[in-house]
């Protein structure tokens, strides 16, 4: 996925993505770091990040998505987190346009 997808960098996490077929449905991969903190801090992060993902699938295109949770990401709120998530989105066209 690395070679052939695309990656963006904002705020609290970096954002790896793949184009998948039309009507498949978007995967999530999410990568917490131990440089994020101690593990209690990891699984809050990994929490976040499925929950930002979670909310917002059914607005994404068909991807493989890999979301990585950068040190950053100790001490922010679903919504910060969320506000990073839907900036990269929108900048990279993720989200698909209503028809």
């Amino acid at each position: 996925m690395r070679r052939l997808g695309r990656r963006a960098v904002r705020g609290s996490l970096i954002v790896n993505w793949l184009a998948r077929s039309p009507g498949e449905r978007s995967r999530l991969g999410v990568v917490t770091a131990r440089t994020v903190g101690s593990a209690v801090a990891r699984s809050r992060a990994r929490r976040v990040l499925r929950e930002v993902f979670r909310r917002h699938q059914h607005e994404l295109a068909p991807l493989d998505v890999v979301l990585v949770a950068r040190p950053s990401i100790a001490g922010l709120g679903r919504d910060e987190v969320e506000r990073d998530f839907l900036a990269v989105a929108r900048n990279h066209a993720l989200i698909r346009s209503s028809s």
